[in-house]
């Protein structure tokens, strides 16, 4: 099953090419993975370069890092974030709450050390100078973090992927036709409302472009998605979907928004995480809004790579704007959340109906 997922994302997610540079990175845990596309990419003609991160090396730098060892900037990293063709990272964490308890200042401070080569991963990803893919490969952290075994979780990520297909690339191939035909039709839109029992919410995409997202940039991947105008964002937007970010679980967050400002927050769990989360720069609006379209994908793992996915969902990400929408917010952050649709959902495109209880109608 590795080597079918190996082949995957070096033929069809990152469609390497001879003499191309990959930058490989994920942690020890990953080995397996890392092995197979290493040898698949190989096979390609491509070079490749990669980086494995061991047990709690974040937690050790923030307790034992000086703040010039904290604020140094990765060498590897940004000269690959600079000049490699493709970039691959395996999430396989050992522990989604390793710096949970870190210093916030040396959060920060890290944070900081990586803004330029961030930068210009954006940049350079948004004008398609560099290619990229995510993906997962099954650890215990995120197995029990989804309230699953590990060999369900396992099962869980391959379905997501169409591995147990005898020809994954064909499904993927399939879905991105169907989702180019939203996006065409999305990218005549001027304005959009989200609506639900929980939300309503309202942004101007006018002068924005819709995305395809058909797993070439994640894997899995299903979703479509685009820049708000910064701006035009007015409303009150509830995300039932927990997530964890920075090490926190959060939940219920709920986001009162005025001419493109989250002026109010609030969370039933992790609300001191939307503290520090809003006092950094560019957080106080939406860098992304999208529609999840995987429908393997039916329940939340609280983990972003999945969840914003389900089909029947929408999410929105406070912080960094994705240039090839044609988005403008700068951020050190770029935090997706999520809520259900599926239940009475709506989407409004233009002030026509076009998305209700997690189904598309056009």
């Amino acid at each position: 099953m590795l080597k079918k997922y190996a082949q995957l994302i070096t033929d069809y997610c990152l469609y390497l090419q001879p003499g191309e540079r990959l930058f490989i990175r994920s942690s020890t845990l990953a080995e397996p993975l890392v092995r197979e596309v290493y040898r698949a990419a190989l096979e390609k003609g491509a070079i490749v370069e990669y980086e494995l991160a061991m047990r709690e090396s974040a937690k050790i730098l923030f307790e034992s890092g000086s703040d010039e060892a904290i604020s140094h900037m990765p060498t590897l990293y940004n000269k690959a974030m600079r000049e490699f063709d493709a970039y691959l990272y395996i999430r396989a964490p050992y522990n989604l709450m390793e710096t949970k308890e870190s210093d916030t200042a040396k959060q920060k401070m890290r944070q900081q050390a990586v803004a330029e080569p961030s930068k210009i991963y954006f940049r350079r990803t948004g004008d398609g100078e560099m290619k990229r893919t995510l993906c997962q490969y099954p650890t215990a952290a995120n197995a029990q973090m989804a309230g699953m075994s590990l060999d369900d979780y396992e099962r869980f990520i391959y379905n997501a992927c169409y591995l147990y297909e005898d020809d994954p690339k064909s499904h993927w191939l399939k879905l991105g036709e169907n989702q180019q035909r939203i996006v065409d039709y999305l990218n005549g839109v001027k304005w959009m409302r989200y609506k639900a029992s929980h939300t309503d919410i309202q942004f101007s995409v006018e002068g924005r472009t819709w995305i395809n997202s058909d797993g070439k940039t994640n894997m899995p991947s299903g979703e479509v998605f685009s820049a708000p105008v910064e701006d035009s964002v007015q409303g009150k937007v509830h995300f039932t979907h927990p997530s964890v970010y920075m090490g926190t679980e959060v939940e219920g967050i709920t986001l009162t928004v005025e001419q493109g400002k989250i002026v109010a927050y609030s969370a039933d769990k992790g609300s001191a995480l939307l503290d520090q989360i809003f006092a950094i720069d560019g957080a106080d609006q939406f860098g992304e809004v999208a529609i999840g379209t995987n429908y393997q994908i039916q329940r939340p793992t609280k983990n972003i790579l999945f969840d914003e996915k389900i089909g029947g969902t929408i999410h929105m990400a406070v912080g960094q704007s994705y240039y090839q929408c044609g988005g403008k917010n700068n951020s050190t952050i770029h935090w997706d959340m999520i809520t259900d649709m599926s239940k009475d959902g709506q989407i409004y495109a233009d002030g026509k109906l076009i998305y209700e209880k997690g189904k598309f109608l056009i």
